[in-house]
């Protein structure tokens, strides 16, 4: 397991008994970094929305237990928010509950002389994921996505 994917899951762990507290779940947690600075990501949900005052909550605490616990071993800028409206579907649970509702995927390379597809979620799998487009079904290999998200429509 990478530095990456062992911090994104100590940190979850964490975070797990955090956000119980508070009412709200773990949309995702991501450790990048941009430019020269570490980025500790935790993106927080509730079906009604998070507010500012679930995301200080949810910060302080973590905050609190990543000071106790001290396993980072670079210095990092900790953020706590919303995944938003537009928010990236990366993972399965992430896509369940989004079956139905209209997506936007990129892909690596073009696929008939494209790289953008937005369309209505309909099924997915370990392989695939399927979209419908006016009537026209998009089955694509999970290989083939470089992102899905959820539609904005204003």
């Amino acid at each position: 397991m990478s530095k990456r994917e062992t911090y994104e899951l100590r940190t979850e762990q964490l975070l797990t008994p955090i956000v119980e507290r508070f009412g709200v779940e773990i949309y995702d947690v991501e450790y990048v970094k941009e430019g020269s600075n570490w980025y500790l990501r935790a993106f927080i949900d509730k079906e009604e929305g998070v507010n500012i005052n679930d995301c200080e909550n949810v910060s302080r605490a973590l905050s609190d237990a990543l000071d106790t616990e001290d396993y980072i071993e670079d210095a990092y800028i900790l953020e706590v928010s919303s995944p938003g409206l537009g928010r990236a579907l990366k993972k399965d649970r992430h896509l369940e509950k989004s079956l139905g509702m209209e997506v936007e995927v990129r892909t690596y390379k073009a696929i008939d002389g494209q790289k953008e597809f937005s369309g209505i979620l309909k099924a997915y799998d370990q392989e695939t994921v399927t979209i419908e487009e006016t009537n026209e079904e998009h089955i694509f290999r999970r290989s083939e996505i470089a992102q899905i998200r959820l539609a904005l429509d204003f």
